[in-house]
């Protein structure tokens, strides 16, 4: 249930919250429903397939996500966009962690070798938990992290480049992870050739050398976990 969970939030919290609802949910209360619906049939779907029982944790899940998701409506810290967005996320695992915890499936006093078996029991959801991350979760995590280290501002999520750089993360993913190491370079440098010199007239390299440092950074580190799997 721990990968599910986690796979859960991934999917519902970001590769199902397309920009306008995003945009939605930053601005009215309906939003964050509309949001948190989808996050709770999500969490209640990956469940589902573990146990279905368990569904009194999957609405605490649920319901506990809008909380959150609402107050920042309600309540503006003077915190920046990185900051405020950390705070969300780790907000939000908190969440996961104590429903897993209280749920019977977080026990922190199991052996090692009963940890493992319940970690063998989702091993499908283990590898598809790094290729998840690499698409919309880390270009948030891409866009949020540039824009707060080099501008200190909420980020830009424009540009028409978004799908090119999803596919550039699932393919450094899959080769890092397979221990072909001097890919990586084959995979970055076509896109890095065809946008400098738009980005150099711009004058925007740092903000587009950041993005690309921490998107790489991003990939390289799913396709070691995907070794250690």
């Amino acid at each position: 249930m721990v990968a599910a969970m986690f796979l859960a939030h991934l999917v519902g919290d970001y590769i199902l919250q397309w920009n306008s609802l995003a945009a939605w949910k930053s601005k009215a209360l309906s939003g964050v429903v509309f949001h948190s619906l989808i996050v709770l049939a999500t969490t209640w779907l990956f469940a589902w397939f573990i146990n279905p029982t368990w569904w009194p944790w999957v609405l605490s899940i649920g319901i506990l996500h809008f909380v959150i998701d609402a107050s920042q409506l309600r309540v503006k810290l003077p915190i920046s966009p990185l900051a405020r967005f950390m705070l969300d996320q780790f907000a939000h695992f908190v969440v996961i962690l104590l429903a897993l915890s209280v749920g019977g499936y977080l026990e922190w006093g199991w052996t090692q070798t009963i940890w493992q078996t319940g970690w063998q029991q989702e091993k499908i959801l283990l590898y598809l938990l790094p290729f998840a991350f690499v698409t919309m979760p880390a270009w948030v995590v891409v866009k949020f992290t540039a824009y707060g280290l080099v501008k200190g501002t909420a980020p830009d999520f424009g540009g028409n480049s978004k799908y090119l750089e999803i596919l550039e993360r699932i393919l450094l993913t899959v080769f890092v992870g397979l221990g072909q190491f001097y890919l990586v370079p084959l995979v970055i440098l076509p896109r890095f050739a065809s946008e400098w010199p738009e980005v150099v007239r711009q004058e925007d390299t740092a903000v587009y050398l950041a993005e690309l440092l921490t998107s790489v950074t991003l990939a390289v580190t799913a396709g070691l976990i995907l070794q250690v799997i």
